[in-house]
């Protein structure tokens, strides 16, 4: 390594529910780093490890297109269980030495698990350095899922309240990807909420250290960084575009409509008295028989908004077109429109559906409920 190339280097901390041996093992083992290591989004290819000074490793990490990735390096210390080092070079990047990096993985004991501390160094500039930084925090979530109790949802936390159609969509995706998640139960602009959201807005989510906030990006994210069902079309781009589309009707016309003028009348009443504001929710009625002509025509004799599967749009779509159902006037503006109400059966009966609203039963969606009174339906 060169002197420049020493100048830069990364450091990163994470705390991980397992015994030092386990987090050991799983840093040298082949079927356990075949199980883990490479970032969300991709898949481990070949592993080879022979954990002993001056034994070599390498691990290829292949995208979903099939691209392959290769490094590999040379065990410079194994101190079982509590140090490792190894050289780290990508396949493919000029001269070898100049390319060459040192990794060290310090792990101490702590609070019943272990702290995994990881100095790399020798990158020649700081845009490398921070692009590793970027990569190591996606790798260690998937060391975390492989090692924590609680599998993914040791790093997966939802931020939002039970009752917003925004957190349950993405409650929903978790649930069709099979993502195991905890959910940190927020309203709009509370310190939790503020500490993720610039604009206090909810959802949010957590991925170990990283943070994401607004829906749609929660949902990409969400689609490309975990296996299992896809959460967008993949038939083309025709079908990517609507559904694109028809998440964009539903966020700008549809939540609007039901929720800002009219569930959230019934939720925090606006009107004399204490009573819902009859005017506001009066001149949202054509809005929403507006949206739901639309939906219904989309739906035409499909379930789904776009072709034979669930997509985005669905997954939002059936929390809306749910919490109207409970409304006053819900029943009689969806009795105008078979399609959508085939559409919210078929949506409610889903595993994913009813898992996201399991804290809601017994509780229900109407308005009438004292509890939704004191959340936030944002």
């Amino acid at each position: 390594m060169t002197t420049q190339a020493a100048t830069f280097e990364l450091e990163m901390t994470r705390f991980i529910r397992a015994p030092r041996e386990k987090v050991f093992e799983a840093l040298t083992d082949e079927a356990a780093m075949a199980a883990w290591h490479c970032p969300r989004g991709l898949r481990v290819g070949d592993v080879s490890s022979d954990a002993r000074v001056g034994g070599r490793y390498r691990i290829t990490m292949v995208t979903r297109d099939g691209v392959v990735h290769g490094s590999g390096g040379v065990y410079q210390a194994v101190d079982r269980p509590s140090f490792l080092a190894y050289t780290w070079a990508w396949d493919g990047e000029g001269d070898a030495a100049a390319r060459t990096t040192l990794i060290e993985v310090t792990l101490s004991e702590k609070d019943g698990g272990t702290q995994l501390h990881m100095r790399h160094t020798g990158f020649p500039d700081a845009a490398v350095r921070d692009d590793h930084h970027q990569g190591w925090t996606s790798v260690f979530n998937r060391l975390v899922d492989y090692l924590d109790p609680a599998g993914t949802a040791g790093n997966v936390v939802v931020v939002g309240s039970p009752i917003s159609p925004y957190t349950r969509a993405v409650r929903i995706a978790l649930a069709e990807k099979g993502v195991a998640y905890a959910l940190k139960p927020v309203a709009p602009h509370k310190p939790e909420a503020d500490a993720i959201h610039p604009f206090g807005r909810i959802p949010a989510m957590y991925d170990g250290p990283l943070e994401f906030y607004e829906t749609r990006a929660i949902l990409r994210y969400i689609d490309e960084a975990f296996e299992g069902t896809a959460l967008f079309p993949t038939s083309g781009v025709t079908s990517r575009a609507r559904a694109e589309q028809w998440y964009s009707v539903l966020n700008d016309y549809g939540y609007d409509a039901i929720v800002k003028r009219c569930v959230l009348q019934y939720l925090f009443p606006s009107g004399a008295d204490g009573q819902p504001n009859r005017a506001i929710i009066d001149a949202a009625l054509p809005d929403i028989d507006r949206v739901l002509a639309t939906l219904d025509a989309g739906y035409g004799p499909r379930d789904y908004l776009v072709g034979n599967a669930p997509c985005i749009a669905d997954y939002f779509a059936a929390p809306l077109l749910h919490t109207l159902s409970k409304m006053p006037e819900g029943p009689a503006l969806l009795a105008k429109y078979a399609n959508v109400r085939r559409a919210l059966a078929v949506m409610e009966a889903r595993p994913s559906f009813i898992s996201a609203h399991a804290d809601l039963e017994g509780k229900g969606d109407a308005p009438n409920v004292t509890p939704l009174r004191k959340a936030s339906a944002a």
